[in-house]
């Protein structure tokens, strides 16, 4: 759709001329499709970190699934602590690899329930991917606290249930590269020719670069079960499917579309695949908008998941109600086409064209696209 259609449907929606141009920008389709051939088969086949996670699946089967990963997973060996990303030793650990045996500061990551931390292996449309998931709330803060905020304790968002670690340097997987090549030389090698090997290593990101996905154990999206009109027990149940499914979509477009944003787009497509899981085939528009704090539209409520989708730099107060309009009719008009094609879209092979086809649009061409 040309730039000058996508302007004037915003214009319907009441946007003014500076808001058009932020809603451009925020909606502008990044999805990259060259990769793409007719003869995909879905599932895909797994990524090369599988094997090493396998491993630690056979492992912690043995000895629990987090002591297994309290060895492998460099930041899992520091607490969550207050300025210890500019610490010597935490910078050492993380970015060189450096052991941390003779670490005072490597005390380890503390969890309340560290029994109930599970793993799996979990086949989806874009192949296998290790699933993580935690007893309670404060399990999951300080897991993603380690992961993505160098074991800072900065806050995380209520509404935030579910992550996935993409492009993680495992220093392990590294360790493990290190050990065979220096088996495979005919004399013993200097640190200075591991260095050089290092660097031919580190544009093979498949090599030593993980994804997996972090799940909490709470409602989705922080919605009760009451308002779900579910007891408690059955919504966390659905909660489980619904946040699997939709870490999985952000796992495909990341690696079959070489993307995946905090952006509604991309939650558009994500809770689709997460409510239609959920559901067991049924696509619902309105526990879409729920999620989002879009149930009592054209009221937000406060503190809903939408906020966490406005972008960098974020968007105006215009704009981000512009935006919700928009949202809102997408995600109707996807009910409807839901509805009319069901059967088409209860097989993997469904499912995956689906959401190729959805990461051609924007959100503009989804409210006006009803033959797509």
């Amino acid at each position: 759709m040309s730039i000058q259609l996508r302007t004037e449907i915003l214009k319907s929606y009441g946007a003014t001329p500076s808001e058009v141009e932020e809603l451009l920008s925020y909606n502008q389709n990044i999805f990259d499709h060259s990769q793409l051939n007719n003869v995909l088969t879905f599932p895909l086949e797994p990524e090369s970190h599988i094997l090493t996670w396998e491993t630690y699946l056979s492992e912690s089967e043995k000895n629990g699934v987090f002591p297994i990963l309290k060895d492998k997973l460099i930041q899992w060996q520091f607490p969550i602590q207050s300025g210890i990303s500019k610490m010597e030793n935490y910078r050492a650990a993380t970015r060189k690899g450096k052991a941390t045996a003779d670490m005072p500061e490597a005390t380890g990551l503390v969890l309340q329930e560290p029994e109930n931390l599970k793993l799996q292996l979990y086949e989806n449309l874009a192949g296998k991917i290790p699933v993580l998931r935690v007893g309670c709330r404060l399990d999951f803060v300080s897991i993603i606290q380690a992961l993505t905020k160098r074991n800072e304790p900065q806050p995380i968002p209520d509404s935030m249930g579910a992550i996935m670690i993409a492009g993680y340097n495992n220093w392990d997987r590294i360790r493990a590269y290190r050990q065979a090549w220096e088996a495979e030389q005919n004399q013993p090698v200097t640190e200075m020719q591991w260095k050089l090997e290092f660097k031919r290593l580190t544009p093979q990101k498949h090599l030593y670069q993980d994804r997996f996905i972090v799940l909490s154990s709470g409602g989705y999206s922080g919605v009760s079960g009451a308002d779900m009109g579910m007891t408690e027990a059955e919504w966390l149940q659905v909660s489980r499917q619904i946040r699997l499914a939709h870490e999985c979509t952000h796992y495909f477009t990341r690696r079959l579309l070489g993307a995946m944003r905090n952006n509604l787009m991309d939650e558009l497509m994500a809770d689709y695949q997460g409510i239609v899981a959920g559901t067991g085939g049924k696509y619902r528009a309105d526990w879409f908008l729920r999620f989002l704090g879009l149930e009592n539209f054209p009221d937000y409520r406060v503190g809903g998941r939408l906020e966490n989708y406005r972008g960098n730099p974020a968007l105006s107060e215009g704009a981000f109600k512009v935006l919700q309009s928009l949202v809102k009719d997408a995600a109707e008009n996807l009910e409807r086409f839901h509805l009319n094609h069901v059967e088409a879209l209860s097989t993997p092979a469904g499912q995956g064209r689906l959401l190729i086809a959805l990461s051609e649009l924007t959100l503009e061409e989804i409210v006006i696209s009803v033959n797509w």
